[in-house]
Order: structure tokens, then sequence, then C-alpha cells
């Protein structure tokens, strides 16, 4: 996580060995000969890391450690004057670390190395902190045969290295699948990283994925690493990965097959070691035929294939699951136990749960929030109804109709149907809601749903 590295020393020859010892481990070095210069090179680009000695002309380091403040930077002063009072100054003003002159190359290597490891602790905590959460790892609940064979196997897919495809309906609990396997691995030590890929912009997506370079765009003040460099040594989920575009694929391609990238902006390869894991909800035969997911890039990532069925095929975890999302909801909520009467117990395994193990989890948090029974009978539980079947509409085909007039005028007509509503309309036609917004876009459709 240390690349770019500003030295300010006003000797020659320390700068001279500082500069060498560093750039010989890799990095990119930035010289400066007083204070005043590395002030000024602050305030034109970013660094990692600033190597000060505390006297100098014009601007002290400790000047530089004030200038640095509020940025990204990790700051250690040198002094050829070392004293428990100026060592306890420098700690006082913000600096990461102390050095004392003259030093070693191993003592700056070392000091380099506990930089290194405190920035990817800042950064890791950013995103899997949240992950390491026990009830994730509880609900790996199974009493089917289906998800029974799919635990079995989890433990010795989860000990290669191997890329792991999970595919399933929404709710079906990849996402948790994808957390088991990773805890289970040899990298459970390391970052769990995860990219929602359906909900991030098209435009941020490579920056996301791949960090970026300051001034390498409009708005981009700060260097941003991305999230295959937050999971080096770990495990990347890409999850919903089929909403990634197509014109972004070759680039992810490349990125799993070489474990390198460039940041955005960036010229110097990044190698990472990542076992990657991917998600989708869509089939994937068809997503591939139809051209929105590269089918090399589906193949790289499908080497070890996991289905998980919709609840509706998995009846005999249904009272499982709800006996323990009863209870982990009574305790998050400070409720007193509760329990399902035999009513209850069998208007949930009559439903026909199309939100799946996710929408079984909000009905049972709904009811424990709502009900203050210490029995929950079947009246006790909200159940959605069906969506109405609606009445299929015809689209008007007159001969010498385009193919592209015809796919417009099916969103237009499935849109007023939908009353605008994005989200319902994308569901009909079998598509994303991005996919949905670029056709809009495309066809200069205005449309004010959601």
């Amino acid at each position: 996580m240390i690349d770019k590295i500003l030295i300010a020393d006003d000797e020659p020859l320390m700068l001279r060995f500082m500069a060498e010892t560093l750039r010989r481990l890799g990095k990119e070095v930035t010289l400066a000969v007083d204070g005043a210069e590395a002030i000024r090179l602050l305030q034109q680009e970013a660094f990692d890391l600033i190597i000060t000695d505390m006297m100098m002309p014009h601007k002290t380091g400790i000047d530089v450690l004030k200038a640095a403040k509020g940025s990204s930077s990790l700051v250690i002063l040198a002094t050829a004057h070392g004293t428990i009072e100026s060592a306890v100054e420098a700690m006082k003003s913000g600096a990461f670390h102390y050095l004392i002159k003259p030093f070693s190359p191993d003592a700056l290597e070392g000091v380099l190395k506990k930089a290194e490891e405190h920035s990817r602790c800042l950064l890791e905590n950013q995103f899997y902190c949240e992950e390491r959460s026990d009830h994730k790892k509880a609900q790996l609940i199974a009493k089917s045969p289906p998800m029974q064979k799919v635990l079995q196997d989890l433990e010795k897919i989860a000990k290669s290295q191997a890329s792991i495809f999970i595919t399933g309906e929404s709710g079906t609990g990849k996402e948790v699948i994808a957390g088991a396997i990773h805890q289970l691995s040899s990298r459970s030590r390391s970052p769990f990283i995860k990219v929602n890929c359906a909900a991030i912009p098209e435009t941020l997506l490579e920056s996301e994925f791949f960090g970026h370079e300051r001034g390498s765009f409009t708005g981009a003040h700060l260097r941003k690493i991305g999230r295959f460099e937050l999971a080096d040594q770990g495990t990347l989920l890409l999850d919903e990965v089929t909403e990634i575009p197509l014109s972004l694929q070759p680039k992810l391609l490349r990125a799993i097959q070489e474990q390198e990238f460039e940041r955005v902006g960036g010229v110097r390869p990044i190698k990472v070691n990542c076992r990657f894991l991917a998600t989708s909800n869509r089939n994937m035969r068809e997503a591939i035929e139809l051209k929105i997911f590269r089918e090399d890039l589906f193949y790289r990532l499908n080497v070890v294939p996991i289905h998980l069925p919709p609840l509706r095929e998995r009846r005999e975890d249904i009272g499982a699951l709800a006996e323990f999302f009863l209870e982990r909801f009574c305790r998050e909520n400070h409720k007193p136990p509760k329990k399902f009467t035999e009513r209850a117990v069998k208007k949930l395994l009559d439903y026909h749960w199309p939100g799946n193990v996710r929408e079984l989890a909000n009905i049972i948090e709904r009811t424990v929030v709502l009900d203050f029974d210490p029995l929950i009978d079947a009246e006790h539980l909200y159940l959605d109804s069906p969506l109405p079947q609606q009445t299929a509409k015809a689209v008007s085909m007159p001969i010498g109709m385009s193919l592209h007039e015809l796919e417009k005028q099916l969103i237009l007509q499935t849109l007023d149907a939908e009353h605008q509503n994005r989200t319902r309309t994308a569901a009909i036609l079998g598509i994303s809601v991005r996919t949905l917004r670029n056709k809009l876009h495309e066809y200069e459709i205005v449309s004010d749903g959601s």
C-alpha cells in the first residue's frame, strides 16, 4: 500500500542513501532538498509516505508534518540529535514513527514494513470488518439434501485456490456461502473484500476495481486504492458479476488471469495474489448468448460451480431457518423468546417464497418487531400476497418495423403498464435495471420511474 514516497533532507548523502534503499524495494521516490520544497510538492501531488528530517532550513520537519495533516500520508521524522524530548514532540505532532540518524538500510526497511502494515489495516477496516460477524456464519443451516450436499463439499472447495462461481436466485444466500468459503480457506486471516457490481455506477466501476491516481480524471483529488489491491493475499468477491459492463470485462479478465493491473491513470503494474469468488442470479448460458457477458471470463471464474436452489425447492430448511431467525431477532431487538405454533409453521411451509431466505428473514424480523405475543400464530405472519397477474398487451408490429423500433416500443409499453416503475419493468423484460437505464438513454426515452 506504500508506493509513492517523498523524502525531504538537506544532507545530499543521506538523501541519496534513502532514495537508493527505497528504490531497490520497488518504491517510487521523490526528493526535496528542504522543507519548503517538500511542502510545495505536497500541494501538487499525493504521497503514501513522507520521510523528513526534523531540522532543515526554510521549513522544519514539523512544518512538513503539519502540511501533511488532513491527507492520508504517513510521516516519519528523522534527526541526528535524538532525545526523548524530540521523540515525544514528533509523536505528539502526529508522526507515524521516529528515526535517529545514522540508521541502516535494515532499519529503514523495517519502518517501511510497519508503515505498510498500518496503511493496509486502515484500508481493510473500511471494507471488511463487518464481514466477520458471527451470525453470518451461523446462517449455514441446511436439512434439505441439495443444501446438505453443498455444505458437505464446502470445506473441500474452500481449501483449494480455485475460482468459484455461485449462482442462484436473489436471496438464496450466495453471499453467505461466499463468506463461509473465505472463512474456511487458508486466506481466512487476510481480507475478504466485496464488490457489489450492480450497485456501483458504470463510470466508477473501473476505479473501484483498480483504484486511480491523483488527477487521472475530474474529481480525482487523491490517489485511491482499488478493491483488487485491498484483497491482496485474501479473497475478492465479485457480487452480481454479470452487471459489469461489457467494455470493462476484457480488463477484468486480464487482471484475474495475470493477477496484475494498473490503476486508472497509472503506468506501473501492480501485482496481487487474490482468490476470486463470483455470484450471479442470471442464467449464465443466456447471458453469454445475449452477449452481455464474455464466455472466456465466465470460464475463468467458473472453475468450481456452486448452485443454490430456491427456498421453495428446499422446504426442509424453512422450519430450521425460521427458528434461527426468530431467536436471532428476539435477541437483537431485546424481546423475550418466542415460539411458533403449528399453524404458523404450516403457513410458512405452504408459502411460495419468491424472495427466498432473505424474504424469510425479513418476515420473521417484522413479526418480532410488531407483535408482543410470546406465541407466534399464523395470523401474526405478514406474508406478502403474490403479485397480481397482468393481462399481457400486444405490441403493435406493422410490416417493415425494424427490431430497433420494436424494442423501443416494447420498453415504452411495458413502462406505461408498470406506471413508469423501472424496477418492475426491468424484471418483466428480463434485464437488469442498469441495462434498462442504458436503453432509455439510447432511445432518448424520458422516464420518471424509480
